[in-house]
């Protein structure tokens, strides 16, 4: 009746059918049922202690940007990181090798990121 590959799919296929029904009924019971009357306490200025700007193209301070780079770039490291060590049993010392190269060139990185001061916040 089902092609061989659909076969081997479908318990995935079920899975992924159930987990979006799951997904949409609980965002509709959210909405259906969440009460409607919030009061000033949830509707005052959260956690960063003022109140939002009036205008939303005020210029940010470049500090922003660069602590989600180096966030993104730290980030990708580990990303990088989770792989080697799986297979560092079958890559052997090149691969090592390889890696602590890689690790050294981005402490290197970090180390000047620090003196600069980029991660101090004023």
């Amino acid at each position: 009746m089902f092609p061989e590959f659909i076969k081997d799919y479908l318990p995935i296929i079920l899975f992924l059918i159930i987990a979006l029904g799951l997904s949409v009924a609980f965002v509709l019971i959210n909405f259906l049922l969440a009460p409607r009357n919030p009061d000033p306490e949830k509707l005052s200025a959260y956690e960063c202690g003022f109140e939002p700007f009036e205008d939303s193209r005020m210029e940010f301070d470049v500090r922003f940007y660069l602590v989600a780079i180096l966030f993104i770039i730290f980030d990708l490291e580990i990303a990088f990181l989770f792989p080697w060590a799986i297979s560092l049993g079958n890559i052997g010392l090149l691969g090592f090798v390889s890696m602590m190269i890689f690790l050294f060139i981005l402490t290197i990185g970090f180390i000047y990121e620090w003196k600069k001061g980029a991660l101090d916040w004023e």
